[in-house]
């Protein structure tokens, strides 16, 4: 997929396949980081089971603007 056809779906959530080929990995690396440490992987994802689900929203927040302003507000 591109980022013109994620941009343009009505998907809520995308599977590795959909993302694997823009940042540049496997779907399978995805998966085992997904499992292993998510927080590793930059944006967010949600596992179902052993499926690995990821926020189409939040994906297109990730490529457009990185990790910039995820850093917790927690009132500190």
């Amino acid at each position: 997929m591109t980022i013109q056809e994620l941009q343009a779906s009505t998907k809520d959530f995308l599977i590795p396949e959909d993302v694997a080929d823009l940042i540049g990995c496997k779907p399978y690396s995805i998966n085992v980081q997904a499992k292993a440490d998510p927080s590793k992987l930059g944006f967010p994802v949600s596992l179902i089971g052993t499926r690995v689900k990821i926020p189409r929203l939040g994906f297109l927040y990730w490529m457009q603007y990185g990790n910039a302003g995820r850093a917790d507000h927690h009132g500190n």
